[in-house]
């Protein structure tokens, strides 16, 4: 087993650049962190190249990890490669899944779209969400932060290895569930739009989420079966993103 205590070990420089996208394409690894996305992560049969403990904790984590390749580390270097305060003293390097939306894509149960949403806490919290109310996946359209954002995959709890995380171009996805018969739905900020309370709940749709601050892309706009609208009942002038969905997701999903 091996051992490493210096921050300044070649590796501990290379596991640091697994939080970035850059690293993470070169690589085609990505790293978390703590107990709980590592036990999912395994739970769910995620492909681990590494797991990372520290001197500390290895006995405690010895029985739950040892059929995987362990190397020891030291807290400095722990704290090196911890993208938290406080770390838990474990860490995986898991092999990266691109998954991309393709023709034999099973369809069926419900999708969140994800049009140029970029904050990190409202995608974990849409994709939890999603796990919540029984979805089938959620879509990273164009402009939407990495699914392998170190805040993107502690945001999400383990919810990314419930639920099915593409990489696609929301117009392509668009079509696609046209051509299965399957109803896609827009998210508005215009009274005018469909009241979302009126809408019969489904197994299959596909639901679009646009980006915090401007909505939905026009040309998005256009091309969904219904645009859905919450009703705003006191002063606010909207709602946050992640909560809408949660509104929506839990309303139309039968």
């Amino acid at each position: 087993m091996d051992k490493i205590l210096s921050k300044h070990n070649k590796n501990v420089k290379e596991w640091q650049k697994l939080k970035t996208s850059k690293g993470q394409k070169k690589e085609n690894s990505y790293i978390i962190e703590t107990w709980h996305l590592v036990e999912e992560a395994i739970n769910y049969n995620q492909e681990i190249e590494l797991i990372l403990v520290t001197e500390e904790k290895y006995n405690f984590f010895k029985e739950k990890i040892n059929d995987f390749n362990v190397t020891i580390i030291s807290e400095e270097v722990a704290n090196s490669i911890s993208s938290t305060v406080t770390n838990q003293g474990i860490f995986a390097i898991c092999k990266i899944s691109y998954n991309y939306f393709e023709v034999d894509t099973d369809f069926k149960g419900g999708w969140i779209l994800l049009d140029n949403v970029q904050d990190p806490g409202n995608i974990g919290t849409i994709v939890r969400t999603a796990d919540a109310a029984g979805l089938k996946g959620v879509v990273f359209g164009e402009g939407t932060a990495n699914m392998y954002n170190d805040k993107v995959l502690r945001s999400m709890q383990g919810s990314q290895y419930h639920v099915k995380l593409v990489n696609s171009s929301i117009e392509k996805v668009i079509e696609e569930f046209k051509e299965h018969e399957i109803n896609v739905y827009g998210t508005e900020l215009n009274p005018d739009a469909y009241d979302y309370t009126q809408i019969k709940p489904t197994e299959d749709f596909a639901l679009i989420m646009g980006n915090e601050g401007n909505g939905m892309r026009d040309n998005l706009i256009k091309s969904t079966d219904k645009n859905l609208y919450i009703p705003i009942k006191g002063s606010a002038e909207s709602l946050n993103v992640a909560i809408a969905a949660a509104l929506i997701m839990f309303k139309i999903k039968k």
